[in-house]
């Protein structure tokens, strides 16, 4: 098997404290992330930096924040604040491929399917923010566009909903994803599991 690291919208909207998106463990999980990096750079294998940017005019948002149907007057990941750029502790390797989306999954309105088939990558390893969307979205959309996904559960991270923690939403979306998308690792199991 190739594999090939996405990390998931590893930015500030998420790892700021002062942000109402912020992820409590978001220090640990970044840092789960860069080992993770820091692996598949070892290993010469195919790393993807994946971040969710939205035109400033929101002329690309879609349904993103009005699924309801009742628009929001402003959002998020808009082009060109603070809050889409990278967190200041990712590992950036300069051979990683960037990917810009505009949707929850990476697959979506984006070329990372033909960058992924022109490596000749069958496995997508996936970790990042959130838990419950975008990582989700996005081993869920590799898995039926024939991708082996492996999704590395404590490498991801989220705010939580009114009614569950970060804990309870990793342990849910495994379950999920589990019964038939993804082989679900901790960090520390993936690392082991691929030396």
């Amino acid at each position: 098997m190739k594999p090939a690291l996405l990390a998931i919208d590893v930015q500030k909207i998420y790892t700021d404290p002062d942000s109402e998106m912020y992820c409590k463990d978001s220090k640990g999980t970044v840092q789960r992330i860069n080992e993770l990096i820091e692996r598949f750079r070892e290993k010469r294998q195919p790393v993807f930096l994946v971040r969710h940017i939205h035109r400033d005019d929101g002329s690309d948002l879609g349904r993103m924040f009005d699924f309801t149907g009742e628009p929001e007057e402003d959002f998020n990941f808009k082009s060109g604040t603070p809050e889409v750029d990278y967190d200041d502790a990712l590992v950036r390797p300069k051979n990683a491929i960037e990917i810009v989306k505009n949707r929850y999954s990476a697959f979506a309105g984006t070329d990372l399917g033909a960058k992924l088939h022109e490596a000749k990558v069958d496995t997508v390893v996936i970790c990042g923010f959130m838990t419950n969307f975008c990582c989700d979205s996005t081993a869920r959309d590799g898995h039926d566009r024939d991708f082996y996904v492996d999704y590395i559960v404590d490498a991801t991270g989220t705010p939580g909903t009114e009614n569950m923690d970060q804990k309870q939403l990793r342990k849910l979306v495994s379950e999920l994803l589990e019964s038939g998308y993804a082989r679900v690792n901790t960090t520390k199991q993936y690392l082991k599991n691929n030396q």
